[in-house]
């Protein structure tokens, strides 16, 4: 049984040594442990760091790419390492790497192809009250949108199994952490919860530049990945809506009307017959959008089983673009043995 650790990292190379140093050794149930580094385009050393204490593959974009690719270019590599449980963490030290066999074992038990590290943000001291109240709402979202019961939707700190990283499709260009709970839960991915612990972190975040900012980004995130599997209960919300304001818009002016004449209120009925027609439309809408959804089904279970064949044949991502150049923003990322001889 392997385990591969991933390390998504961006400007890293000062937290990045005591955060390689604090990773287990040994974990129960489980016989090799390696670590990769997924370089998000870093202008530090953060690479060289990397290579210097041990990790077994550094994975480097030439530009900053963000968290959700970086977050799905370790799956892949992963993946390609031969690994049957995926770890990832965070490369500023804030997780407990101690808890790492902790959330493995759900997984060994083969009781959940996804545990999620619950910080139980709501009693964290380095927590602002307005954070865990946002943290709180988030989490309650994600539980209400993808029908799972995880606490800490937020937590990066995650296990996931070989075949539940097969299954998931990051799309999100923001993060990865909600929209892979929304997947599980809509694909029928096992996922559980195990508590872990948090330390404070001793710089911001550079994921967001603010919480207006996380929290636009979050909710359009939730919005996107509801609406896309989910498209016909979402349209049929919207035209349901429209359709209701047309047929209050129209009994007033038909209460109007009958008392007397209706003089002065024909914008009423014009305003009522155009979200009427609105509503409808958006209904057909939400049709087409559910039909293109079964395609797109159809479309994930035929990457689901070309990502099993390149496992089986031994390709992977490097090997479908040969004509791509190093400096092409599609090209696949660089990788670093712990030669440090790039790949």
């Amino acid at each position: 049984m392997k385990l591969v650790i991933q390390i998504p990292c961006l400007d890293e190379e000062e937290s990045l040594p005591q955060t390689l140093a604090a990773l287990p050794r040994q974990v129960r149930g489980i016989d090799e442990i390696e670590v990769i580094i997924i370089d998000d385009g870093s202008t530090d050393a953060t690479a060289a760091v990397a290579l210097a204490h041990g990790v077994h593959e550094v994975v480097r974009f030439p530009n900053h790419q963000g968290l959700a690719r970086a977050f799905a270019a370790g799956l892949d590599h992963a993946l390609q390492r031969g690994a049957d449980v995926i770890v990832n963490t965070d490369a500023d030290n804030q997780y407990d790497a101690r808890d790492i066999e902790a959330l493995v074992q759900p997984i060994l038990r083969g009781e959940a192809d996804m545990v999620i590290g619950d910080r139980d943000a709501a009693r964290l001291q380095h927590f602002s009250p307005a954070k865990r109240v946002l943290q709180g709402l988030g989490s309650w979202a994600v539980r209400q949108l993808s029908g799972t019961k995880i606490p800490d939707a937020t937590s990066g700190f995650r296990a996931v199994s070989r075949s539940a990283a097969l299954k998931l499709n990051v799309l999100s260009d923001f993060t990865y952490t909600l929209e892979t709970i929304i997947q599980a839960g809509k694909k029928q991915i096992a996922i559980a919860h195990v508590p872990v612990r948090a330390r404070q972190t001793l710089r911001p975040s550079r994921l967001f530049s603010g919480t207006s900012h996380y929290v636009r980004r979050s909710a359009a995130t939730l919005f996107r990945m509801y609406a896309f599997y989910e498209p016909f209960k979402v349209f049929f919300l919207l035209g349901s809506v429209l359709i209701l304001g047309a047929s209050a818009i129209g009994l007033r002016f038909l209460w109007e009307y009958l008392h007397d004449g209706g003089a002065g209120h024909i914008q009423s009925l014009i305003l009522a017959g155009a979200l009427l027609v609105t509503g409808v439309v958006t209904w057909l809408f939400g049709v087409l959008a559910d039909l293109v959804g079964r395609n797109r089904q159809l479309s994930e279970e035929i990457l689901l089983r070309m990502r099993r064949l390149e496992l089986f044949v031994g390709a992977g991502p490097d090997a479908r673009r040969p004509e791509a150049s190093p400096t092409d923003d599609a090209a696949p990322p660089q990788r670093w043995r712990a030669d440090r001889r790039p790949r």
